[in-house]
Formats: structure tokens, sequence, C-alpha cells
């Protein structure tokens, strides 16, 4: 877990979490630029940003797979002052609350981060974006969020968090028989858009054949989404859903 901004020769905290979403210590992280460096106790690392403008990737030693960020200069990102640009409205309780801006600080666990009034944990930091997972106690629905690095600190914003809980026969597929998977959104009332990503394409496929699927829940007080999954071979399907979060500005 990278943020998604670094600023050029300053500091930043990168995680790296496993299949459960729980942060892993020892894991070595290798950078396209050459640079290598291995989780702490915690599951993160403290590094400092390439003085080198542009896009940056970092990979797991020995797996598949990378992720970027965008490293801007110091003067795209003032450090006198702080503010939130972007923010999603909704976040789910089981993904990362995500914002972009200027004036956080680099060490992750520098800033504080409230939400509804409970301690968030920061997981990524650097001064241009944060990557936070809300705390365990945090109930579905709207919260204020305020963020604070030493004496810098801003307007609170409001983050509406919303829980997704899936209904399925778990009972194995059976050839070309079509299974409804139903995800219920409890937090809000408004059309969100949800994604289904199969992870045993072997044993079925959502419907249209595609690998991942985005649907719009129906919205109201029984906010719901559906997906079909169309089995191939006799087995038991898994299938990932997780809610499509946009930035856009944050709601004061």
């Amino acid at each position: 877990m990278l943020p998604r901004k670094l600023v050029s020769g300053e500091r930043a905290t990168l995680a790296v979490l496993d299949m459960g979403g729980r942060l892993t210590p020892g894991v070595k992280v290798n950078f396209s630029n050459g640079d290598k460096l291995t989780t702490d106790a915690s599951g993160r690392a403290l590094f400092v940003a390439p003085l080198t403008t542009g896009t940056i990737y970092a990979s797991i030693e020995g797996r598949a797979g990378r992720v970027a960020s965008t490293v801007v200069s110091a003067t795209e990102s003032p450090s006198n002052s702080m503010e939130v640009e972007l923010s999603p409205r909704v976040v789910s309780l089981s993904d990362r609350l995500e914002v972009s801006g200027h004036g956080f600080c680099g060490e992750a666990d520098s800033n504080k981060v409230m939400m509804g009034g409970l301690p968030g944990l920061v997981i990524a930091a650097s001064p241009a974006s944060l990557a936070v997972v809300s705390p365990t106690e945090q109930a579905p629905g709207p919260a204020s969020v305020e963020i604070a690095c030493g004496q810098k600190k801003m307007q609170s914003f409001t983050v509406v968090f919303v829980t997704l809980e899936l209904e399925a026969n778990n009972a194995p597929l059976a050839p070309g028989e079509h299974r409804e998977v139903l995800v219920r959104i409890k937090g809000s009332t408004a059309r969100l858009r949800l994604e289904a990503r199969n992870l045993a394409p072997d044993v079925a496929e959502l419907q249209g054949g595609a690998k991942t699927l985005r649907v719009m829940s129906t919205s109201g007080a029984e906010n719901v989404a559906k997906f079909e999954l169309i089995g191939k071979t006799k087995g038991s399907f898994v299938i990932s859903i997780r809610l499509v979060a946009v930035p856009e500005m944050p709601q004061r």
C-alpha cells in the first residue's frame, strides 16, 4: 500500500497487507528506481521519496504485480498548511479511507485521524496523501473526519461508512447453473457502484463472461446490489465484492 502521491525528497510511509488485510512485518519491498526496504514490526516502512518526479513502482520481492505512485515536486505540495483536496464520499468499513491534499505528515503515526470521535490507523502516508483504516468500533453511517499533523489541522469533513453483506447459497455450483449473489449495503441509502471479481474462473463465470463486473445498487432503505454467476464445472465459487469509491471534493 503506497501513498498515491509522494513529495520529492520528503518522508513517506508504505504498508504491506496480506490477503486478509492484516499488516505484515518482515516483507521485502523493491522500488523501480532500485531502492529496497523491509517492513518493520508494524507491517509498515518509512522511506524518503525519490528526488526525481514522475511515476515510481513498488513490488514485493518474489511476487508478481506492482503498485504505482506519483512523485510530485515540493512546490506542488505546500507544507505550511493542511488541506484535503479529494476524498470519497462513501467508504466501505472493510476498506481504507484514502485522501489527497497537502500538509500531512510523511511518518504515518505523526498524523492524528479521528473518525466519528474514534482514532483511525494511518497505514500509508506522505505530505500529499493518506490511507487510513477505520476503527473497529466504527458504525455504518455518516461520520465526521478530522485530521491533524503536529500543530496543523483542518476543518472536519463528512464521510459515509458502509458495510457490504453478502447473501448467497454456498452449495457447490453445477455446470450451467445460475446463482444469484446479493449484496446488502448498510449505512447509506444512495445508489452506489459495486464491483465483483471472480476469483475462481474455472468454476464459474460472472454474467457476461467478464472477470470483473460493476453494477449499481438499488438505493433506498433496502439498498442492495445483485450479481449472477453461471457454473462452468462442479465446484465452489469464490467471489470478492468491493465498493468503487470515487474521490471528489470533501463534504463539510
